[in-house]
């Protein structure tokens, strides 16, 4: 029986966090224009959390009855001997769901093993299919390696494969009807993202760039016969079917349609920052508590509860203004 400290985590607001983000590096093979600036300063390694200490922290929130845990970066398949860490969490008691957040690149030889760990949904980041395009959202990436990854990921038969395609106006809002019908003739999801104005960008206006979700149903429209669904993966997408197909469309829509009301998750950054929303900077270190205090899961646990008292309401993005929050995605933790 759970004590009362073992108990589920609830925020000042009455929501239950269920959902943890857990970020394992702030590197990535890639460099996406909405993600990073071209000329990034990395974390030094020392001051990233540890392997083991990333599954101390994991098993800190499977104790308080956290349900799913989504490993994100960075990339996070670029870190060394990251597997043990998602054979670890797959063997954890309590957690329901081990999910994957990841840019594709590694996917060829390492899907199998991520399905045998334990890992039952996988999202794969693909804004274009057009090879020129890609090359120069992602301004190192190659698109081959990314469509062999999700041809491998569908080999390994994941419970469940998402592609993921922030949109930007006058970039690639053009292929918005193209990158459905790639995910319906791969019987995948597709979830649409508003940019989150994270960090600062030098290569165009966000406000300029801003396309909303509304308007990729719009022009979806033309093309798919949409059909309106209450359907839910326990994130803040909301999601449309396309009859006759296996392929549900969603969209994250933090301007358009701000889902803080339920929001269910937390992130912890590769240096240990407990962010409690993604568009605030309140935060706890978890790396200090867990270097100051060796082995003491108790002390990690009672200072994540403590954490759910300034969990705000919700976000603020503006972006017509200069960024509020100053780090970006990459260290946020995708």
């Amino acid at each position: 029986m759970n004590t009362h400290s073992d108990g589920p985590l609830i925020d000042s607001f009455g929501r239950t966090v269920s959902y943890v983000r857990l970020s394992v590096t702030d590197r990535c093979d890639f460099r996406c224009v909405y993600c990073m600036s071209e000329d990034m300063t990395f974390v030094p390694r020392a001051q990233v959390l540890t392997l083991e200490e990333l599954g101390q922290i994991a098993r800190a929130f499977a104790e308080l009855q956290i349900k799913k845990i989504r490993i994100t970066g960075g990339e996070p398949l670029v870190k060394n001997n990251v597997l043990k860490l998602f054979d670890e969490i797959g063997a954890m008691p309590g957690i329901n769901e081990l999910t994957l957040t990841t840019n594709g690149s590694q996917l060829t030889r390492m899907a199998a093993d991520l399905k045998a760990s334990g890992v039952s949904r996988i999202n794969i980041s693909l804004d274009t299919l057009k090879a020129d395009k890609f090359k120069e959202l992602t301004r190192t990436g190659d698109i081959s390696k990314v469509l062999a990854g999700i041809d491998a990921a569908i080999k390994a038969k994941f419970e469940k494969i998402k592609i993921n395609a922030v949109i930007l106006k006058n970039r690639n809002h053009d292929e918005v009807t193209d990158l459905v019908n790639f995910a319906i003739e791969r019987e995948l999801d597709i979830t649409f993202i508003e940019e989150m104005p994270l960090g600062k960008v030098s290569d165009r206006s966000r406000e300029e760039a801003y396309y909303s979700s509304d308007r990729i149903k719009e022009d979806l429209a033309q093309s798919f016969e949409l059909i309106e669904t209450t359907e839910s993966t326990g994130g803040p997408a909301r999601y449309i079917k396309i009859p006759n197909t296996k392929t549900k469309v969603g969209f994250i829509s933090p301007h358009s349609h701000n889902f803080c009301s339920t929001c269910n998750r937390v992130r912890v950054t590769a240096e240990g920052l407990l962010l409690l929303c993604l568009g605030q900077e309140h935060s706890v270190d978890l790396k200090r508590v867990i270097r100051a205090n060796p082995g003491d899961i108790e002390k990690l646990k009672k200072t994540i509860r403590d954490a759910m008292s300034i969990k705000p309401e919700g976000h603020d993005f503006d972006i017509t203004a200069k960024p509020i929050i100053f780090r970006h995605m990459n260290s946020t933790g995708g």
